[in-house]
């Protein structure tokens, strides 16, 4: 292991601490603030948006690193300006007065004379009624304003980004991994703005190529981010999420999640924003997977876009210096909200499944055989060659006996959603006919989640009995540890598992969940620390018992293979239609699958 030692260059053999150059300065800052060509797209785009920008197109060549172009249609800056933007801690965001009253992106004045201290920078840019003018930055040395032609707003230019430090260029991914990383960037800012344009193109070798476009988008706020949300993520997300608007404590929830059918492998459709700023909060993400946990196995991810709206005194944006993370001043306030919202958006939608189920079906199905369908002109000459009488007029199609008609209680039952139950196949599913389609439902899987939320339903209303230890058993922890657990007593408590300090940096376990059984106390409480460590809460103890739940549900719901009666269907469907998430089983599997008569009709070549 190789020591690095200060250079001494005191007569006394002592390092000397002297004052860094304005440049070294600079080109600290910017290892702080552009970690790569993302990071330098980021900031200007932030900035275009803080300037009031209607349309930003961002042109990259080489995956940023040798051109960065953001061209925006904001308010501009006079020339008089321009010097100013490139000195450190200049900012039109704040005044100083108050670092917690920030409503905008940028506040800190560092991005512009950071990307010009590592590139080659130049900036134009046109305050309307006012002649443009344009300032160059290369390596943190300023050449003059001077004129420049520019209709309105600002266009930066950055070039060669970290020519000035060489070694940060070794540390980049290859073009096409940066390029994705800045494409990822738009995406994010383009849902936090739909009202603005986004236009991102490539322009390596001279030639452009668009990689993303997003639109302005009009109406409402819900109407505008639906929009670009459709266009941003597709519109599969759309329509299969539900919106969310929720407010509480001061705080507001807004945006769409969707539903657990339409769950993900991984988290990569989870966006979430604090005041509009794409953030990256673990706590946050915590509560968004603790909203569903109960919905989703844990190998499943839901798929979100959510604004938390909160009074920027009560959130502090500055403790990242990419601004990635926030801290909330009540962070308990934030997560229940996320928690209580989404949880009542889910029971809400009630036994609704995504539509991506019936899409998948259909592709499931292959035609055996497809063959033209002759006309009806045609149909009448065959029957016509094949009678005795040669060309005489072609017999009548056969007439089939017609079913007895169903009874109108069958009618009825059809205006239900889930309709009414024609057949049982494979003595596992059910097949019911509704006024628009018919419905295929998992009798076992359906069930197991109509008993599991009656299950769920009569232990909240009696409480989670808990079993006291004979002896109690103790836990030796670091202090740290110790603390955290103690902190989480109260909510630890709720579900029956009792702890308290036991002197020193031990914690004594009283008592457990009787539902658990016998369980190694230790090896618990430190599951429930890594949880706690990782997403700042633990719903450990919670999906422990509910796994027993949802085993006990499955040996007592109707098995795979038991043939039911009509009126024994007909009750499973109309229970459905009155539980909450029977949609899905208690993994996050669907119950159903629904098929259009359209659909059908579309099989057959009808449509």
């Amino acid at each position: 292991m190789t020591v690095h030692t200060p250079k001494i260059t005191g007569s006394e053999g002592r390092p000397v601490i002297r004052q860094l150059d304005e440049a070294a300065i600079n080109r600290i800052a910017a290892g702080e603030v552009v970690e790569r060509p993302a990071s330098a797209v980021k900031e200007l785009v932030e900035n275009a948006l803080d300037a009031g920008a209607g349309r930003v197109q961002i042109d990259i060549a080489d995956g940023g690193k040798t051109l960065i172009r953001v061209t925006d249609d904001g308010c501009g800056m006079t020339p008089d300006d321009l010097p100013l933007a490139l000195t450190r801690h200049a900012t039109s965001k704040i005044d100083g007065s108050d670092l917690l009253d920030i409503r905008s992106f940028g506040f800190r004045g560092e991005a512009l004379p950071s990307l010009g201290s590592v590139g080659r920078l130049t900036i134009t840019s046109r305050v309307e009624g006012l002649p443009g003018a344009m300032i160059t930055c290369e390596g943190s040395r300023l050449t003059p304003v001077r004129p420049a032609a520019l209709t309105r707003g600002t266009v930066v230019e950055l070039r060669d980004l970290f020519f000035a430090t060489p070694a940060r260029l070794k540390f980049l991914r290859t073009d096409r991994a940066e390029l994705q990383a800045v494409t990822e960037v738009i995406r994010r800012l383009a849902m936090a703005e739909p009202q603005v344009g986004f236009t991102l193109r490539d322009v390596t070798g001279g030639e452009s190529r668009l990689l993303f476009r997003a639109d302005p988008q009009s109406g409402d706020l819900f109407d505008a981010l639906q929009g670009r949300l459709a266009s941003v993520i597709g519109r599969d997300f759309t329509e299969n999420a539900l919106r969310i608007d929720a407010e509480r404590d001061g705080l507001r929830l807004q945006g769409y999640a969707a539903l657990p059918t339409y769950s993900r492998g991984s988290s990569a459709q989870q966006y979430l924003f604090v005041n509009g700023r794409p953030v990256l909060d673990r706590m946050l993400y915590g509560a968004l997977r603790a909203a569903y946990f109960d919905v989703l196995s844990r190998d499943r991810h839901p798929a979100a876009v959510l604004n938390l709206i909160a009074d920027p005194q009560r959130v502090d944006v500055n403790v990242h210096p990419a601004k990635a993370e926030v801290r909330f001043r009540e962070p308990d306030a934030a997560r229940s909200l996320i928690i209580t919202a989404l949880k009542s958006a889910l029971t809400g939608a009630g036994h609704r499944a995504s539509s991506t189920v019936g899409a998948a079906t259909l592709g499931a199905f292959r035609p055996v055989y497809q063959m033209d369908r002759p006309s009806q002109k045609s149909l009448s000459r065959a029957f016509a060659f094949q009678s005795p009488q040669g060309f005489a007029e072609a017999p009548q199609a056969p007439v089939f006996p017609s079913e007895e008609r169903a009874p109108a209680s069958d009618e009825r039952l059809e205006a239900h959603p889930l309709g009414a139950a024609r057949a049982q196949l494979h003595e596992n599913y059910i097949v019911a006919q509704t006024a628009t389609g018919i419905v295929i439902v998992d009798q076992h899987a359906a069930h197991e989640r109509l008993v599991y939320e009656r299950l769920k339903r009569q232990m909240h209303e009696s409480g989670i009995r808990s079993q006291a230890l004979l002896i109690p058993e103790v836990v030796e922890l670091s202090p740290t540890d110790a603390a955290r657990l103690l902190d989480a007593a109260p909510a630890l408590a709720q579900i029956g598992l009792s702890i308290e300090a036991f002197g020193g940096n031990a914690v004594a376990i009283r008592e457990t969940p009787a539902v658990l059984g016998p369980v190694n106390g230790e090896a618990l409480l430190r599951d429930i620390l890594d949880e706690l460590t990782e997403a700042g809460d633990s719903q450990l103890v919670q999906a422990k018992i509910d796994a027993i739940l949802s085993r006990m549900a499955c040996h007592g719901s109707v098995r795979s293979g038991r043939q039911m009666r009509p009126e024994e269907m007909n009750a499973l469907l109309r229970e459905m239609e009155a539980t909450p998430l029977s949609g899905q089983c208690n993994h996050g599997r669907p119950t159903y699958v629904e098929l259009s008569l359209h659909d059908i009709e579309r099989l057959f070549g009808r449509r």
